[in-house]
């Protein structure tokens, strides 16, 4: 799986559904945390059927990847006018 994990949750659903791997994206990078949101990333993929480790795991790991408000970006930097 690829693409939009950034929480342990989000690895440990992908372990569930069936993949057999997990890339983690720069996403990571953005979060409060780096280090300590990889290492529970990590853990989440092995521990990925133990929901009371999974708990342990994702307790106090900060904010994660802050998004991007559309409204408060310049319009040369959208990609699309409409909808906006």
């Amino acid at each position: 799986a690829a693409g939009g994990i950034a929480t342990p949750a989000d690895a440990a659903l992908m372990m569930q559904l069936g993949v057999d791997g997990i890339f983690v994206g720069s996403g990571i990078f953005k979060s409060g945390d780096p280090a300590k949101r990889a290492d529970a990333i990590v853990k989440a993929v092995t521990h990925y059927n133990n929901p009371e480790m999974l708990a342990e795991i994702s307790r106090n790991l900060g904010e994660a990847m802050v998004g991007i408000n559309i409204s408060s970006l310049p319009e040369e930097e959208k990609l699309a006018g409409r909808g906006w």
